[in-house]
C-alpha cells in the first residue's frame, strides 16, 4: 500500500486504554495505533509516544509514525521517541540521537558462559551449590510452579531497597497477572531439596533472549540461585539460537554488580526523540524530554535512594 494512502486512512487516530502491570498492580494505559502497532501514550508537561513493546520489536515504518503524528487532528503528541535493538548499535536514522546502556550477555553456549564469561569465584560457588543439590531446570506454568512463585513474592515485604510490588498476592492474583505473556515466555525454576527456590520468566525477542521477572529465596543466598538462573537462561538462549541474553537497563547500584558477575556488558543502543510540535522542540533543546527524574545529578539520586532504602526498611520492622 503506497505510504500516502496509509497516511490517509491512519490519520485520524483514537486513543484507547490497554490493561498492564505498573510497580506491580494492574493500570490502563493510553494507546493509539498506526501501522499495525501499538504504542503507548504517555501525558504529563509533555505528551510522548513510543512502541509498547520496544523490547521485542521494532518500530516498522518510523517515517509513517511520524507522518501520522504530526497530521492527527484529533490527538497531538509532543515527541515521538524509538530505539534501535541489538545487534543493530549502529545508527540508522538521522533523528536527535542519545545513547541508551543495556545490560547485554554474547551468547555462545553455556561452558562458554561458565568457563569464560564469569570469574573463577564463582565457578566455584555454582559447583558447590550443585554439589549441595541445586538443580535448575526448564518447567511449565502450572499451578505447582504458580504456587513456588507466589511462596517466594511472600517472603518479604522489601527487596532491593524498595517496597515489592508483588508482595501480597495470592495464588489466584500471581496466576492471572504472569499468564498474559506466555506466548513468548519460558519459565525455568531452580529447586532444592523438592523445594522451588528461584525461577525466571526468559522472552523471545527475536534478536535476544530477555529476562522477565527472576527471583530468588533470601534464605538460600548462599545457593547462588539468581546466578544459576542466568546460566540456564544462557543455556537455552543457545539452543534457540539467540545471539544475546538482555537484562534491561545498565545502571549504577548493586544489580549492576550482580549483572557484572554473571557476565553482563553495558552495551549502548542508539535512542532517537523526534519532536512533532513547539512545545516538544523547546522540551528537547532544554533537555526536559525525558522527564524531571532524568535531569537529576547523581549527588541528589544516591542520598535519596539511600533514604529511600532506609523507610522500607523501617516500614517493614
Amino acid at each position: 500500500m503506497p505510504k500516502t494512502v496509509a497516511l490517509e486512512r491512519e490519520s485520524k487516530l483514537e486513543v484507547f486504554n490497554r490493561e498492564t502491570l505498573i510497580k506491580g498492580k494492574p493500570a490502563q494505559v493510553a494507546c493509539v495505533e498506526i501501522g499495525g502497532q501499538t504504542f503507548t501514550v504517555t501525558k504529563g508537561p509533555l505528551t510522548v509516544v513510543q512502541l509498547q513493546d520496544e523490547w521485542y520489536e521494532d518500530v516498522r515504518d518510523p517515517e509513517l509514525v511520524i507522518d501520522v503524528l504530526i497530521n492527527s487532528a484529533e490527538f497531538k503528541a509532543d515527541i515521538f521517541t524509538l530505539w534501535q535493538r541489538v545487534p543493530n548499535v549502529e545508527p540508522q536514522h538521522q533523528y536527535h540521537t542519545e545513547w541508551e546502556s543495556i545490560a547485554a550477555l554474547p551468547v555462545q553456549s553455556y561452558d562458554h558462559w561458565f568457563n569464560k564469561q564469569i570469574s573463577s569465584r564463582l565457578r566455584s560457588q555454582l559447583r558447590k551449590a550443585t554439589k549441595e543439590g541445586l538443580n535448575v531446570r526448564e518447567a511449565a506454568y502450572d499451578d505447582e510452579f504458580v504456587r513456588g512463585m507466589t511462596e517466594i513474592f511472600n517472603e518479604a515485604p522489601v527487596r532491593q531497597g524498595r517496597r515489592f510490588w508483588h508482595y501480597g498476592k495470592d495464588f489466584e492474583t500471581v496466576k492471572q497477572q504472569f499468564s498474559r505473556y506466555l506466548f513468548r515466555e519460558e519459565m525455568i525454576g531452580a529447586y532444592y531439596g523438592g523445594e522451588m527456590i528461584g525461577f525466571i520468566m526468559l522472552g523471545n525477542a527475536g534478536n535476544y533472549g530477555i529476562t522477565g521477572q527472576i527471583i530468588s529465596k533470601l534464605k538460600y543466598r548462599d545457593k547462588v540461585t539468581n546466578n544459576a538462573l542466568i546460566g540456564k537462561a544462557v543455556e537455552v538462549c543457545a539452543k534457540k539460537n539467540l545471539a544475546y541474553l538482555v537484562y534491561l537497563y545498565w545502571t549504577n547500584d548493586s544489580l549492576a554488580e550482580f549483572k557484572r558477575r554473571c557476565g553482563f556488558q553495558e552495551t549502548k543502543v542508539p535512542r532517537y526523540f523526534v519532536p512533532l510540535t513547539r512545545k516538544g522542540k523547546l522540551a528537547l533543546k532544554l533537555g526536559l524530554h525525558r522527564g524531571w527524574r532524568a535531569t537529576l545529578p547523581d549527588r541528589i539520586k544516591r542520598p535519596l535512594k539511600k533514604l529511600r532504602k532506609s523507610w522500607h526498611g523501617f516500614r517493614a520492622e
